[in-house]
């Protein structure tokens, strides 16, 4: 297994937040986020809003993906981070909702500098969230995805949360490619094939600013489903 070791003592911490149409609550996440990061990306996945003003506004640096999808976004900030002179250490992924409490981040990436661990996944354990943060869809599509994880593969991951640090190098290892609503299972199924170590740390989560586009429509909730279950398929059958 190859390692992704950090050894220097300042590490390099960008934060990725794709957001369409977030803005009553993208100011408070990026305001949220400790100082201790070195650049807060934000990609307004095509927003019709103030998304992008208000992030701006808040200190984070803009990016603009017009093709609505997670996935898109997500790659739009790996892609400006693979333009920078300095290389980043770790990346960290979180929601434009508010639903993530930014200011946990030092508990996610604690992890990867005192364990050298190369994933953390921030898991929405009941016991730190919030009632109604997530929809019965959600529970029960983290529950069969989650399952399903550790019937193929072994895995010891109990939620597909999308507050996640990751170490750079490892992403880059990952050759990530879902443009959609796949991004956070194809992570954690590459990470999987690949050795990678991880670990879960609970996070706190609760209702989010606004509508989700996912969870929060029938016809996300069903794309979104069936994109999860085609990547654990597909790497299943591999």
């Amino acid at each position: 297994m190859e390692r992704f070791e950090i050894t220097i003592n300042d590490p390099v911490i960008k934060v990725i937040i794709p957001a369409h149409n977030e803005s009553e609550s993208i100011g408070k996440v990026v305001r949220d986020i400790p100082d201790s990061v070195d650049e807060i990306i934000v990609v307004d996945n095509n927003s019709t809003d103030a998304t992008t003003e208000k992030a701006k506004s808040a200190g984070a640096t803009v990016l603009f993906e017009g093709r609505k999808g997670y996935g898109y976004a997500c790659l739009k900030g790996m892609g400006y981070l693979g333009d920078q002179e300095k290389q980043t250490d770790i990346v960290v992924f979180l929601d434009g909702d508010y639903s993530d409490y930014p200011e946990e981040l030092p508990l996610i990436v604690a992890p990867i500098l005192e364990q050298h661990m190369d994933l953390v996944i921030g898991a929405r354990t009941a016991a730190y969230r919030e009632r109604g943060a997530m929809t019965p869809q959600q529970v029960f599509g983290n529950w069969l995805a989650t399952s399903l994880m550790r019937l193929f593969f072994g895995a010891q991951f109990t939620d597909l949360g999308p507050f996640r640090a990751i170490k750079y190098k490892a992403l880059l290892d990952l050759q990530m490619e879902d443009k959609t609503y796949g991004w956070t299972v194809e992570m954690q199924l590459k990470a999987l094939k690949s050795n990678l170590s991880y670990v879960e740390v609970p996070v706190k989560y609760r209702n989010r600013i606004g509508v989700s586009k996912v969870s929060g429509t029938v016809k996300g909730t069903v794309l979104a489903g069936y994109k999860i279950l085609l990547w654990i398929f597909k790497y299943s059958v591999k």
